[in-house]
């Protein structure tokens, strides 16, 4: 080969390797572009002269983006900088771009309007995650129409209406006292771990009637185990998280359905039972029909799920941002010692809570930078367009929420822990009567004639700790009760102060510090 043939070679290969790597690093966009674009022409649903995507980019070949987005998250431990790196290269826009990430094709949207769109429009938008399979088919996070509406109505009445908060917050206080000294005798926690173990015992007496013991805490390494394959990738392979959830969820439905024959078994021998599983079995449908045991089983999973782990994570988090900030603790002693005195030495009641406003104040502060829930996962059922721009059915969308609480556009200083924030009140004819939901605004209510606001955002949209539209979290109140309780005997009794205050955070698959928040803790 002559050295002027070796040079056309050379040259041509030269030439062709950024044409290779461009047409790799496009393949996604170029490939679901494509297929918009003729299902356009075809008429399929796609609005003619639309099929427009949102801006963005869909990375490699079967990866997408998917790298980018662990190494933002994992190695470099700032999740939001994969949000703001879409927004500096492509703009604000309408708050939606494209993606590639897990496996699917992706729409993330991070906006309070786009946000809100996504989540209120629950025709066009069905449930992504977690995976059915894991949830429970029957679960109220997967059913929809009347099924689910009447499993939120229960729900709603049983843990979050006036006289169910009552009943709360009556049941729940010796097992947290009793946790604070427990704590205290210690003198060294991990504060992670304790916030988990006394909210699973409270949570699970109240909704099945199981105390603390072995089989407690075998059931709670299960709902552990099945937790921590939520976020995994959805391989049921031996020594996958994904596999080891499945096995933890089977045996706790095994656990539960013996639980559920017990119960059917005394239901002529005893008087009524009102923890929440009994309840369930009784709920019926327009027919009169009751609940299959496989969908008691199910929702129970879920609802014990939904009731302790969020909020232990926020009284966590309570904890870790009071520790640095002592001027906050001493407000919180000087508000609820004057509750205390009044009180005697009894524990605190709904009543007590409408006037603990300052403690509300922190109870929203901490929820806010907590973002236990960070995202939220839908799939389309059908072409959506959105301002523009098309949502194609079958692909994901990603609802990223904690980059709302965290702007400095929605909230001054955002990463810093200021209950003052939350200074707005309104009263309860501003309400809907009797409803402690209206739009964006939450409020803890002592009954349905008066009411306390514990927040309003300074824009409407930008708090969307809790979801939004019809599947907003239920259970929104029971977790403000639980926090605000344990605050009021936290600040009474106690002090504390982290081990490792610049510890590292890590926020998978929830945001935690990497040692669980350890701190000493002793009585005053």
């Amino acid at each position: 080969m002559g050295v002027s043939e070796l040079a056309w070679w050379l040259g041509l290969l030269l030439g062709a390797i950024p044409l290779l790597v461009q047409a790799i690093w496009y393949w996604n966009d170029v490939r679901f572009l494509a297929s918009l674009k003729l299902r356009s022409a075809c008429g399929n649903n796609v609005k003619q002269g639309g099929g427009k995507l949102p801006p963005g980019h869909m990375g490699l070949p079967f990866l997408g983006e998917t790298l980018s987005f662990l190494w933002y998250n994992k190695i470099l431990r700032r999740p939001d900088d994969f949000i703001h790196s879409k927004r500096n290269r492509y703009g604000e826009g309408v708050g939606m771009y494209r993606s590639y990430l897990f496996g699917s094709p992706t729409i993330i949207t991070c906006s309070p309007a786009s946000n809100k769109f996504v989540l209120q429009s629950a025709e066009d938008f069905r449930i992504g995650w977690p995976a059915p399979e894991l949830a429970g088919r029957d679960s109220i996070i997967n059913v929809e129409g009347k099924q689910h509406a009447r499993l939120r109505g229960f729900i709603l009445d049983a843990i979050n209406q006036p006289n169910s908060l009552r009943r709360i917050a009556r049941m729940v206080q010796p097992r947290m006292v009793s946790a604070l000294q427990c704590w205290a005798e210690k003198g060294t926690i991990n504060a992670l771990l304790e916030t988990n173990k006394v909210t699973f015992e409270n949570i699970c007496s109240m909704f099945i009637s199981m105390e603390p013991g072995p089989r407690l805490d075998e059931i709670h390494k299960y709902f552990e185990g099945l937790i921590a394959g939520f976020r995994a990738y959805p391989i049921s392979f031996p020594g996958t998280p994904f596999h080891h959830a499945l096995r933890c969820r089977k045996k706790l439905a095994a656990m539960l359905k013996v639980e559920l024959e017990k119960r059917k078994q005394r239901k002529s021998e005893t008087d009524e039972n009102n923890d929440l599983m009994d309840s369930l079995m009784r709920v019926k449908d327009e027919e009169g029909k009751q609940l299959s045991d496989d969908e008691v089983v199910d929702n129970m999973i879920t609802f014990v799920i939904g009731g302790y782990k969020s909020t232990a994570l926020a009284m966590m988090w309570a904890l870790y941002h009071i520790s640095k900030s002592p001027e906050v603790l001493q407000r919180l002693r000087e508000e609820n010692t004057v509750i205390s005195k009044r009180k005697k030495g009894d524990f605190i009641t709904m009543e007590d809570v409408s006037q603990m406003k300052y403690t509300a104040k922190v109870v929203e502060e901490t929820i806010r930078l907590a973002n236990p829930a960070s995202s939220i996962f839908r799939v389309a059922n059908r072409d959506v367009d959105y301002k523009g721009f098309v949502i194609p059915k079958g692909w994901q969308v990603l609802v990223w929420i904690r980059s709302l609480h965290i702007d400095a556009k929605n909230f001054d200083n955002p990463l810093s822990f200021n209950p003052e924030r939350w200074n707005v009140s309104l009263t309860m004819e501003e309400l809907d009567e009797g409803n402690c939901l209206q739009g964006n605004r939450l409020s803890i209510c002592d009954s349905l004639q008066s009411c306390e606001l514990l927040q309003r955002p300074p824009e409407p949209g930008t708090y969307q700790v809790f979801g939004g539209g019809p599947r907003i979290c239920a259970g929104n109140m029971l977790a403000r009760l639980q926090l605000t309780i344990i605050l009021h005997h936290l600040a009474l009794g106690y002090k504390w102060e982290l081990l490792n205050p610049k510890a590292k955070l890590t926020y998978t698959p929830y945001p935690k510090p990497v040692d669980g928040a350890a701190m000493t803790f002793h009585a005053l």
